[in-house]
């Protein structure tokens, strides 16, 4: 027999639906799942936690009670609320309290055939961790499923050349000003177009900006170019920032238009996003170490950055010598 005041958490599942937490004292000789009426009890091993009843939800219902929590507002959000409504909707049972492996395995299994690529759907799966995670903490669900990242291809990254910055700019120009300042300071700092718009007046300090408000939620420092620098000065101070007056649906549609009109219609890679991979770009050719880089775009692991160490092809050009030397000596 259990010696007295020894407890074990006990999960029951009533037959009207919905799943209870309970504790009992720990008897020697019971099995693991023991008959209840009306009950199927698990018998769980752990002391000191308080008893609480674990109810069916949703990945909808999740995300509304700890979304703002977890993402703040800005385009980030707004893809993960679109990513966690498109899982729940994937769900054969979207009720749950238990995420199991099985229904991880089922999501992926049918993103893939939506025709979703590894990188997209680790987004995806990184959105829905994060809220399960948070979920499990607080006692909304009483077991997590094993993530594994997807393995993902190296793709191309575009980047703007000095030409197709001049001719993308200056049609943005004609339609804005602000616009095509905006721009100027996207593509010399390397910010998010996110962290640009909630960039606020004081966040610049002399010569240099500090995001607050990022992906990672991690603040950073740039220093300012002299283009960058003009561009905040140019804006009007009414506003709680330099950019806070642009609403970024508007410059999304202003921003296609200009593409269209300079022979960009057909290359989906010229979005906003393309300004932030031309710095970056612009930062590993010109011989900025990798790390360096890292630290400039904000990124929380190396491995984002080494997107971008093939353009450092710089670095081989004294190999050539080597080979040169070695096929003249033969």
């Amino acid at each position: 027999m259990g010696t007295g005041g020894e407890l074990v958490r006990v999960l029951a599942k009533g037959k009207f639906g919905g799943n209870m937490q309970v504790e009992m004292p720990a008897v020697k000789g019971f099995d693991v799942f023991v008959g209840v009426p009306d009950y199927s009890v698990h018998y769980q091993y752990r002391q000191g936690t308080i008893l609480h009843e674990v109810r069916d939800t949703n990945l909808r219902e999740l995300f509304g009670k700890y979304g703002d929590l977890l993402w703040m507002n800005g385009s980030h959000k707004y893809n993960v609320t679109n990513f966690i409504g498109e899982l729940h909707d994937l769900l054969d049972f979207p009720s749950f309290s238990t995420f199991s492996q099985e229904m991880l395995d089922q999501l992926i299994g049918k993103l893939r055939k939506r025709g979703n690529s590894n990188a997209t759907i680790n987004r995806k799966m990184a959105a829905l961790s994060k809220l399960l995670r948070k979920a499990y903490k607080m006692g909304d669900v009483h077991s997590l499923p094993e993530f594994k990242r997807q393995k993902e291809k190296a793709g191309r990254i575009r980047f703007l050349d000095t030409d197709e910055e001049n001719l993308l700019f200056s049609e943005i120009r004609a339609h804005s000003e602000l616009y095509y300042r905006f721009c100027l300071f996207l593509v010399d700092t390397g910010a998010r177009l996110s962290e640009g718009l909630n960039l606020r007046w004081g966040d610049i300090h002399k010569d240099r900006v500090t995001f607050w408000v990022t992906k990672s939620g991690r603040s950073r420092s740039v220093p300012l170019t002299q283009r960058a620098a003009a561009a905040i000065e140019a804006s009007d101070r009414r506003y709680s920032g330099p950019f806070a007056e642009i609403d970024q649906q508007r410059f999304r549609i202003a921003w296609h238009n200009a593409k269209d009109a300079v022979g960009f219609a057909d290359d989906k890679d010229v979005v906003p996003h393309v300004l932030r991979h031309t710095c970056a770009s612009r930062l590993v050719q010109g011989g900025i170490d990798i790390r360096r880089v890292q630290m400039w775009l904000g990124h929380q692991t190396l491995t984002m950055t080494m997107r971008y160490a093939h353009l450092a092809s710089h670095d081989l050009d004294m190999c050539v010598p080597i080979l040169e030397r070695a096929a003249t000596a033969k």
